[in-house]
This record gives structure tokens, C-alpha cells and sequence, in this order.
């Protein structure tokens, strides 16, 4: 980066800091350049973006307020335009939109969002709205409602056994917890690499969420991750590569010899299902590790701060470490 005061040279910085938001304090990962001739400090647009996120973040987790993603995702579950889900709701006419965009609820609308993501919820506030609709609306909606509840529970032990129940949080960098986005990532790189080990995308997967939060503000697969004697590796990893549909692991030889067990499958990953930024973040972590094998890339691992700092006690990684990666 440029100095834009001098046009020299710039350091990155950075440092831990505290700031108030809505009169409650929170601690995030100030990053930004210095100005090696002048001292000055300056961000770019991308800095503010990651930096202001992590601040929402820590309110969003603390306050049980659901993320833009899966405010999206409740509307589309349902089937249901922003406006609609507005009306029935009370909110005003493009308010459910906005907080899709990022704007911040209320406390008050915060917990309603949070409440209608139970299907049994949000009944109760279409038959409250019930005059609002028309009767065709209304009939298509509670159907809709009754199909969902059938696969919701079989979609909650699933995430229950391969995420746990702990949430969004600092340790599994405030990612949506879906495993349709967690099977597209590890079936992108299957297929980029026409196969992958194990511990080969135990790596990837760190990486790729570690790079994600230090680029956007937020991971990618929803997995927290521990530092153990081999590197960094997705809590339940075993329970994660057994669960996924249409993923399989077959004994292989790796090149150096290596046996192990290796993930194929025989579908292609569904790109459509990241947005651009996230393409970025996969085709970066491809590209920085395309020639490493499952020991390469451990070792690589093994210099990162977050498997040094919790390597002894093999402690949950917190995703504060993303802005301290060595290797991309």
C-alpha cells in the first residue's frame, strides 16, 4: 500500500482496542496502515468494513440478534418477499430489507427476528396478520410453514451434531452455521484437487475461514477449530466428513507415500452458492496451497500464532488470530 499522504512507504498495524457501541463497551482487532515518513494512520474501505464488523458482531452474539444472512434466510425458507415478511411482521414497509442490508435492529425487532426462525413462531404472526392477507397468501404461507416444520428437525440434529449448539461466537468466526456452505467448501476443494486427505483439508478449512474473517469480518463454514498436536483442525471433524451427504472417504497413497484416508465424492460443488467475496477467499487459499501435500501444509500450519499461543492446552482458536496469518 501506498502512503497516500507521501506516496511512500506504509506499515501494516495491528492492535486490540476498545470501543462503545449503543453505550456498551466491546474489544475488537483495530487493523490499519501507518505512514512510515509521516506517523499518520489511515484505513482503507475494506479495513473500515472488517473493523466495524467485528463491533457488530460482538452486539449481534451478546444481544441474540440473528446476522443479515440469516435474517435473508428466514424470508427465503419461507418463501417470501422482504415487503411480505414486513406486513406480516409490523415492521415498516422496507424495514425487513434494510436489516437483510446490514442495518442494525432494535433490541425489540432483534428478538422478533430471532423468534420467527422457529416455524411454529412465526405461524403466530401470520394468523395475526391473517386480515392483512389475502386468503390465497394466507392458505400458500401455512402450507409452506407445515412443509418446512416436516425437514426442520431433521435439519437441527444434523447441525446440532456436526456444529453443536453453541452459536455464533468468536470462535467459530460469527459464521452462519450451514452445512449446505460447509459441504460446497469442502466439495470445491475435492474437486480442485481431484481428491483431498484428511488432514490436508482439516488446513484448507482453517485457512479458509482465518482468511475469510481477516478479509471480510466473518468466516465461512460455521466450524470452530482447535490447536492439537498436528496443527489446527475443525472441532468434530470426524463427525463433519462422515455426516455430509455425497462426500466419502477411501484409503489412498498419497506421492510421498503417505496412506490415509482421502475425501472424494462423485457431485460438483454448487458455486452459486458463495458470493464473490467468498469465491475470492476459496481461490486464494487454492492458489496459495495448490502444490502443498497433507505434511506440507501441516508444517506450514505449525507456524501460525494460532496453533502456537493454544497448541499446549489444544484450545478452541479465537478468530481474533485471523489477522496474525503468516502463510496467506
Amino acid at each position: 500500500m501506498i502512503s497516500p499522504f507521501t506516496g511512500g512507504e506504509t506499515v501494516l498495524l495491528t492492535e486490540t482496542r476498545k470501543t462503545v457501541f449503543r453505550k456498551e463497551e466491546y474489544e475488537y482487532t483495530h487493523i490499519c496502515y501507518k505512514c512510515v515518513d509521516t506517523g499518520e494512520t489511515f484505513t482503507t474501505t475494506q479495513m473500515d468494513v472488517v473493523n466495524i464488523a467485528q463491533i457488530y458482531n460482538g452486539y449481534r452474539s451478546r444481544h441474540g440478534i440473528p446476522f443479515p444472512d440469516e435474517i435473508k434466510d428466514i424470508r427465503n425458507r419461507y418463501e417470501l418477499s422482504a415487503s411480505k415478511m414486513s406486513k406480516i411482521l409490523g415492521f415498516g414497509d422496507n424495514q425487513y430489507r434494510l436489516y437483510e442490508n446490514g442495518e442494525m435492529p432494535s433490541l425489540a425487532n432483534g428478538r422478533v427476528l430471532r423468534a420467527i426462525q422457529s416455524p411454529k413462531t412465526f405461524e403466530t404472526f401470520v394468523d395475526a396478520a391473517k386480515e392483512t392477507l389475502s386468503d390465497e397468501e394466507y392458505i400458500k404461507i401455512k402450507k409452506r410453514l407445515e412443509e418446512y416444520s416436516d425437514k426442520a428437525f431433521m435439519n437441527d440434529l444434523y447441525c446440532n451434531l456436526i456444529y453443536g449448539d453453541g452459536g455464533r461466537n468468536k470462535y467459530n468466526g460469527y459464521a452462519m452455521q450451514s452445512i449446505s456452505r460447509l459441504k460446497n467448501v469442502i466439495l470445491y476443494f475435492i474437486e480442485k484437487f481431484n481428491g483431498v486427505f484428511v488432514t490436508q483439508m482439516n488446513k484448507l478449512l482453517f485457512y479458509t475461514d482465518f482468511l475469510s474473517y481477516r478479509e471480510n469480518g466473518q468466516a465461512m463454514t460455521g466450524l470452530a477449530f482447535k490447536a492439537i498436536q498436528y496443527g489446527p483442525v475443525p472441532d468434530r471433524w470426524d463427525k463433519v466428513y462422515a455426516l455430509l451427504d455425497d462426500i466419502h472417504q477411501v484409503e489412498a497413497e498419497g506421492k510421498s507415500g503417505y496412506i490415509g484416508n482421502k475425501l472424494i465424492s462423485d457431485i460438483s460443488c454448487d458455486l452459486s452458492s458463495f458470493t464473490n467475496e467468498q469465491m475470492e477467499i476459496l481461490e486464494k487459499v487454492y492458489t496459495t496451497f495448490k502444490n502443498d501435500n497433507s505434511t506440507s501444509i501441516s508444517k506450514k500450519s505449525h507456524d501460525e500464532l494460532a496453533w502456537i499461543d493454544n497448541n499446549e492446552l489444544h484450545s478452541f482458536i479465537d478468530f481474533k488470530y485471523a489477522f496474525y496469518l503468516k502463510n496467506i
